[in-house]
């Protein structure tokens, strides 16, 4: 068959796509893996194939003199295989995209204009804009509505302040009237819209007591512990492909 590259004898339509799919799945709710380009990129060059093979087989048939819709021979068949694998990778790198883009978005309202490096990393070129983008029309949306804070506050607040603690050093920083001095250990009482930036950037930790407290400290140890699971995985299977290349 010609016309734009020959499919391997051994390949499953389909495969590469799929993995892609399970690769969305498998993060945790609300987080993302870096973008992957590589078999994003494979499952684009595997369509372009079947929509080459396609083409090839339709004109295959119409030379022959036969009629594409109602000929029932090996290419008619052929053309349908190329044509539903097709829709099908469509459908997955759709739903990769779409799925990435709404995370994408919320970011925008978690963490504000400026994304963190260790998410930035993560992300497409294209993505990237779509971030600048979507995070400018919110920020113009807010201001057309007077300068009021969509961001905030996405949950009632019991108390418009906050007790946090500063992780880094961020120093004198305008909180609301007056400037702060945020430095790295320090513990502030602060209002709750000028806290949640820094809070999601990691900079500030919020100081819990009483049975918030003490959930909240029980929360993190089951988090260290999965950590510390995730790491001897990592670390034996790091062993073991040593042992086997040596």
């Amino acid at each position: 068959m010609t016309g734009g590259g020959e499919m391997e004898g051994t390949e499953i339509y389909g495969r590469r796509a799929c993995q892609l799919v399970k690769e969305l799945a498998s993060a945790e709710p609300g987080q993302l893996t870096s973008f992957n380009d590589d078999m994003f990129n494979q499952v684009i060059k595997e369509c372009n194939l079947h929509y080459s093979q396609f083409y090839e087989l339709t004109k295959k048939m119409q030379e022959e003199g036969l009629d594409v819709q109602s000929a029932r021979n090996a290419d008619h068949f052929g053309m349908l295989i190329h044509h539903l694998s097709l829709i099908r990778n469509k459908r997955c790198l759709m739903a990769y995209v779409f799925k990435r883009a709404e995370i994408i978005q919320s970011l925008s309202w978690k963490v504000g204009r400026v994304l963190p490096e260790e998410i930035e990393q993560k992300l497409s070129d294209p993505e990237k804009r779509y971030f600048r983008n979507h995070s400018s029309a919110l920020q113009s949306y807010m201001r057309d509505m007077g300068g009021l804070d969509l961001t905030v506050d996405m949950v009632p607040p019991k108390d418009p302040y906050i007790k946090v603690r500063v992780l880094d050093d961020i120093g004198v920083t305008a909180m609301g009237d007056r400037d702060t001095n945020l430095a790295r250990h320090s513990i502030h009482f602060l209002k709750r819209t000028d806290a949640e930036h820094y809070i999601f950037q990691i900079l500030l930790v919020l100081v819990l007591t009483g049975d918030d407290g003490r959930a909240h400290r029980l929360k993190l140890i089951n988090l260290l512990l999965v950590f510390t699971v995730q790491l001897a995985v990592s670390l034996i299977s790091v062993h073991t492909a040593l042992l086997v290349l040596s």
